[in-house]
């Protein structure tokens, strides 16, 4: 308990799957958390049950200026940044014959820039504090084919590639910068992301929840599929000081699905 004691977090995409589970765990150790959104009805619910140390605002990664407002926030409601989870994101098109390019804008937009601009607003912030932690959502479908869309996976491995990178320019500035790669994990994407979710009742994601969770158990070695609090864990020990030594790294937490042959993905 206590891991994050007086740090203060920033995590996109707080108000559902990952990014809720990350928020609650957050606050359970100390942090002070700002949490964003597109869903104002579900974040602003989040924050209430969470407490004082939590606090919500309406944002869309794809425009940096919401980007900006959401970490302007943790400065201006708990005096700076230690940590940001860069984890929003979504579904997107998919297709080597049918992709079109507004599809690849949005795809990069939402996934990948979204992570290059959150690191470039915060790290002014967290080196003010002497240093901190940045935590990339990457994916498994960065890695492997037939995990993911194919603009998701490529986005999501420029998002792996840019996490290296950054690491090694910002670790001199005691700055570390990590990625998690989950695997199969019980969320409302699989079912058109967490805007999506947002729009039906709490009996109907639940429904589909555990439907979900039967289904990705299946498909991965272990007899259980993932969930957010496995995830959320994660991006604990990488924010913690148990994590002081790790940078630059891509933690993978699959249950070994990414291990799994996978038959070449069908041209469409």
């Amino acid at each position: 308990m206590n891991r994050l004691d007086n740090k203060v977090a920033v995590v996109t995409g707080g108000t559902s799957g990952i990014g809720e589970a990350t928020a609650e765990l957050f606050v359970s150790e100390g942090a002070s958390v700002v949490i964003c959104g597109r869903s104002t009805e579900k974040g602003e619910a989040l924050a209430a049950r969470l407490g004082d140390k939590v606090a919500f605002v309406t944002a869309d990664v794809t425009r940096e200026a919401d980007i900006e407002a959401t970490i302007n926030l943790a400065i201006q409601q708990f005096g700076g940044l230690d940590i940001l989870f860069n984890n929003a994101g979504g579904p997107t098109a998919d297709g080597v014959l049918t992709v079109t390019e507004s599809d690849i804008q949005y795809a990069m937009s939402l996934l990948f820039s979204s992570v290059v601009l959150g690191i470039k607003h915060a790290v002014p912030h967290i080196e003010k504090r002497g240093g901190g932690a940045i935590i990339n959502n990457s994916s498994i479908a960065a890695i492997r084919d037939s995990q993911g869309a194919m603009l998701y996976s490529a986005a999501k491995a420029a998002v792996t590639h840019y996490t290296r990178l950054a690491g090694t320019r910002l670790g001199p500035k005691n700055i570390r910068v990590n990625a998690i790669s989950p695997g199969a994990i019980a969320t409302p994407i699989f079912w058109g992301g967490s805007a999506r979710a947002n729009t039906l009742p709490d009996e109907e994601n639940s429904r589909k929840m555990a439907k979900l969770q039967g289904n990705l158990a299946k498909a991965t070695p272990l007899p259980s599929s993932g969930l957010s609090e496995d995830i959320a864990s994660a991006a604990l020990f990488l924010a913690s000081d148990e994590g002081r030594y790790v940078n630059c790294h891509d933690l993978v937490v699959d249950g070994g699905r990414s291990q799994i042959f996978n038959q070449p993905g069908e041209i469409r």
